[in-house]
């Protein structure tokens, strides 16, 4: 049976703010206390969404969180009315309070890993949402995010749905955006790769010294084993713990993988040509990889453009597309470097650039705005068809977006207490447009 590859995108949420909250992003610390725009941000995303489809896609929709986390709040001492919860962490605990109104979930790739019913033994879909323990804004998100990916995915035959990894540091665990699939036909049975920056227990290997390193080896052994994978088909990556310290808190800042091709920077991982060579065995010498020399493209340039944390996606007439922001096109580096790879026909034949500014300035690129999931014909007839794109629904989540989003937020204006009664009155609407049901906990209380 044909199997396809679908992107499913974060809507960014209503809340969306510059607070810095993220050690190791280098864009998210620099635009810390500017002023966002929530309504652009959101467009911007949906136009991104929107252009996808147009190219003949499977395109979905994922839910933003609902913030602030008041729930949240008042597990962490505040009480009484839901404006005196605001006004008491705005007064005593300003951090606790912007790491609640994060509208980070933005960011489907760190929402799960989601490994395709090829690859794994009972023949289903699994999802295992991210822990996200190393940033307590981050860490808030499971459990709202397995409750919309369990609306989105609602058929047992199809979908098998895990919980979080225990949230602890030796478990740490990002999703997708440490994750990348190999295969001939998306139908086929691939190889999975798990990129890992440390290891949680054994203190004597390398790590980064600087910024945290996110994800862990055992988080990643544990996701392999609890869906099923043939240990054949996985292979376990340590990315380089220097490139840690320089800003890559993420594989997909640096490497971006799809089908039979990996695009990559000289320094990505350790060990870097023994990872070469155990892809190329497990993939019986038939995966293209084109590293990216340093001379050519320096690490600096590689996370201020996000190069690498871009969208490589084959379209239906058979094109490879890489799907780039704007600030790639703004650095003449690293442009010059994308005209010279499309030329030398490496099996990368076009390029599609994206102004994702709102979402650039903290610290995501196109890579970080959506999730991949990879579904036959079945499975995406079982997929909740509310989430899927379609022009009306595209259409839908404009005016939705029009009239419900600031075009300023600042971090003052998150002891308003309005902008928590907007957010509920808006995600209240979102949910009945994606047939979600009440996943948000105002709406379950």
């Amino acid at each position: 049976m044909m199997a396809y590859e679908a992107n499913f995108d974060g809507l960014v949420g209503p809340t969306h703010n510059y607070s810095g909250l993220s050690a190791g992003n280098i864009a998210s610390l620099a635009h810390q206390y500017q002023v966002s725009n929530p309504k652009y941000a959101a467009l911007q995303g949906l136009n991104k969404m929107q252009s996808l489809a147009d190219l003949g896609l499977i395109q979905g929709v994922i839910a933003p969180q609902m913030r602030p986390d008041i729930k949240m709040l008042r597990r962490l001492g505040f009480s009484g009315s839901d404006y005196s919860v605001l006004q008491q962490a705005s007064q005593q605990a300003p951090k606790l309070l912007t790491s609640c109104y994060s509208a980070s979930s933005m960011w489907a790739a760190n929402a799960a890993t989601v490994s395709p019913s090829a690859d794994t033994q009972d023949k289903r879909v699994h999802l295992t949402p991210a822990n996200l323990a190393s940033h307590f804004h981050r860490s808030i998100e499971h459990q709202t995010t397995a409750r919309i990916l369990a609306a989105m995915f609602n058929d047992d035959n199809h979908f098998c749905h895990h919980p979080p990894l225990p949230a602890s540091e030796q478990l740490g665990d990002e999703g997708a955006a440490n994750h990348t699939r190999f295969c001939m036909q998306h139908e086929d049975q691939g190889l999975e790769m798990f990129v890992f920056g440390r290891y949680g227990f054994e203190h004597n290997q390398p790590s980064p010294s600087c910024y945290p390193a996110r994800q862990t080896y055992e988080a990643s052994a544990a996701i392999a084993r609890l869906h099923q994978l043939d240990p054949q088909h996985v292979i376990m990556v340590q990315q380089n713990p220097l490139l840690i310290d320089q800003g890559v808190f993420h594989n997909d800042v640096i490497a971006v993988g799809n089908q039979q091709t990996l695009l990559c920077h000289q320094y990505a991982f350790l060990n870097q040509s023994e990872v070469y060579a155990q892809l190329q065995q497990k993939m019986a010498g038939g995966l293209s990889i084109i590293e990216v020399p340093a001379n050519r493209v320096s690490v600096n340039d590689a996370i201020s453009s996000y190069l690498f944390n871009s969208q490589l996606v084959t379209l239906p007439n058979g094109d490879v597309s890489l799907i780039l922001p704007q600030q790639c096109r703004d650095n003449p580096q690293v442009w010059q470097y994308v005209q010279q790879l499309l030329q030398a026909d490496r099996g990368i034949n076009r390029v599609d650039l994206f102004d994702l500014s709102q979402s650039m300035q903290n610290g995501g690129g196109p890579a970080c705005l959506r999730l991949r999931v990879v579904l036959t014909e079945q499975e995406q007839q079982a997929v909740n068809p509310a989430v899927l794109l379609t022009a009306t629904l595209f259409k839908r989540l404009r005016e939705w977006v029009y009239l419900h989003y600031r075009d300023r937020l600042v971090e003052a204006d998150l002891a308003d207490p309005s902008l928590l009664l907007e957010s509920q009155t808006a995600l209240d609407e979102l949910t009945r447009i994606l047939n979600l049901g009440s996943v948000y906990d105002f709406q379950r209380e």
